[in-house]
């Protein structure tokens, strides 16, 4: 293994430091020419929560005049330039652990880097598409039809926004940091497994800060996904245990189980949207009655 002293490890965090904020700063300039249709991408959660509860003209609130162009020219581009240039930034930080991993453990760089910025913009997506939208058409319709007309300020929107989709995407991370705590040996996944409900307790807790709304619908909507990425890096945790005692393990055996398992949650669905009048349709929400 890679011997290092302490100021050659400083050196080392600085210099990947630079290169991943470079990286930004070439996404954010990138960016920056898209700058209108990149707002346009932020603003359809509002304005289709808007449209949902029937207010009409659909549209923000500005308070400051230096709000617009803070947030369409400069912090727009900067929250997209930090999806883009994620994968990047997170090559930067395997380059930064590598030397202290064994060589057949480096040889690991591409998949780590395609997974973890593959989870971190799925992240994103999910939160998006899914429990951002939710959450926003819950909050604003709390006071419909009680004497309160919304009226949202574009910055406390954007700012939600920010917090959501950085930290959904942050959360979807858990995988990859349960598979570098097995592989620089901190734990191991029968540690895991007996303690697991500690983890869906603090899990929980994080689902409960990261979530715009206090219902337990949206608390479920962040907690469920981050569950089972947990137990997805449980069994890649697992996978890395084998490999490491040259084991193998029963894949096929593994893929007809799954596959039976699909099968029947797609049988299940399938007669529940029949059973109460579910059709399936070719855009969000995908059912319909």
């Amino acid at each position: 293994m890679a011997r290092m002293s302490f100021l050659e490890h400083l050196e080392e965090l600085r210099k990947r430091l630079l290169l991943a904020i470079g990286g930004i700063g070439v996404a954010f300039f990138l960016c920056l020419f898209f700058s209108d249709q990149l707002w346009d991408i932020v603003f359809e959660p509002a304005g289709a929560a808007l449209r949902a509860l029937k207010v009409n003209p659909p549209t923000l609130k500005l308070i400051s005049p230096t709000d617009a162009f803070q947030i369409m020219w400069m912090k727009v581009p900067i929250i997209f330039a930090v999806f883009l240039a994620s994968p990047w930034v997170l090559y930067q930080v395997w380059a930064f652990i590598a030397p202290g991993l064994y060589k057949k453990e480096r040889r690991m760089a591409v998949p780590f880097v395609v997974s973890s910025a593959g989870l971190f913009i799925l992240g994103g997506f999910f939160a998006y598409f899914i429990a951002f939208r939710f959450g926003l058409e819950f909050l604003l319709g709390i006071g419909i039809g009680k004497g309160i007309d919304p009226s949202v300020n574009v910055t406390e929107y954007f700012d939600l926004f920010v917090d959501v989709m950085l930290g959904v995407g942050a959360v979807f991370e858990i995988p990859i940091l349960v598979f570098l705590l097995t592989l620089i040996h901190v734990v191991k996944p029968a540690f895991l497994v007996k303690h697991s409900r500690y983890a869906i307790l603090v899990i929980v807790i994080i689902a409960a800060i990261v979530t715009p709304t206090g219902d337990v619908f949206n608390l479920a909507l962040f907690a469920t996904p981050m569950i089972i990425l947990f137990y997805v890096g449980i069994f890649a945790s697992y996978l890395l245990v084998l490999r490491r005692e040259n084991r193998r393990f029963p894949w096929l055996t593994f893929f007809k189980w799954l596959l039976i398992v699909l099968v029947v949650i797609g049988l299940i669905t399938v007669l529940a949207a029949k059973h109460y009048g579910y059709h399936v349709i070719f855009q969000w929400p995908f059912l319909s009655r």
